[in-house]
């Protein structure tokens, strides 16, 4: 149990205590009636197909250690993002980190410095992790499901997440953590396949190539959200309770 100075220290104390409260196409022109012309109607702009690039076939990666790993995600061109990014980011961590935590991409913080979750959005992520003993480089990995930012941090498209899945899942299959926590929309979608609301994916079990999932909010929306600081401790009391089963245990609640 943690004092309030503690919890005051992790920017949490003022969350545990809310948990305890629990376009309309425009008009034709008309043609005057005198000069009997018709005027066909202008050619409709053709649909620009987005560049598709398959998922990583697991061959590519299934071979690779940390270290050639990660020099193929820094080289990699496999999508338009390698080619506006400074440098690939790959994660951070112990090797064999029992968390993983899975972002949505890098921003442009971390695109400067190479590694995920830096600056505000960061600190954040550290203080939730501190919360329940966690500390980052120690006990959690920490990545994302591009390596590369998307210019102007938009959302990371279908293609792209699909040109760094076998990356993600190569890291996955190397740690072999015993739990993956979802870090917002883009992650869960990934993770879990589901296109329902977050809010509907909060408080499951899934499973995710055999390790336990979870999902909660990316600590940027927390930011910009705060009441919603009291969910993301719930999230993170019932990743810990999750962490703390034993596999058989939640691989029977998974089945």
């Amino acid at each position: 149990m943690w004092t309030d100075r503690e919890l005051h220290e992790l920017e949490l104390l003022t969350v545990t205590r809310l948990v305890g409260l629990k376009h309309t196409a425009p008009a034709p022109i008309a043609t005057p009636a005198a000069e009997n012309v018709v005027v066909a109607p202008p050619p409709a702009a053709p649909a620009v197909p987005v560049p598709s690039a398959p998922a990583m076939p697991s061959a590519d990666c299934a071979s690779l250690g940390w270290q050639a790993l990660r020099e193929v995600v820094r080289d990699c061109r496999r999508c338009r993002l390698g080619e506006s990014r400074k440098q690939a980011v790959f994660g951070v961590g112990a090797e064999s980190a029992p968390w993983l935590f899975v972002g949505e991409g890098p921003g442009a913080e971390e695109d400067a410095q190479g590694e995920p979750f830096v600056g505000p959005a960061g600190k954040l992520l550290d203080g939730m992790l501190a919360a329940i003993k966690l500390a980052r480089g120690k006990d959690a990995y920490i990545t994302n499901v591009v390596k590369c930012r998307p210019p102007g941090n938009r959302v990371p498209q279908a293609d792209e997440a699909a040109a760094c899945a076998g990356y993600l899942d190569r890291q996955i299959e190397l740690l072999k953590p015993r739990l993956i926590v979802a870090l917002g929309k883009t992650a869960a979608l990934r993770l879990t396949g589901e296109e329902g609301s977050l809010a509907s994916q909060r408080g499951r079990r899934f499973t995710y190539r055999g390790v336990p999932l979870v999902v909660t909010y990316h600590p940027a929306y927390l930011l910009r959200n705060l009441p919603d600081k009291a969910k993301a401790w719930e999230d993170l009391l019932f990743a810990r309770r999750v962490f703390s089963e034993p596999v058989a245990v939640v691989q029977a609640q998974l089945s």
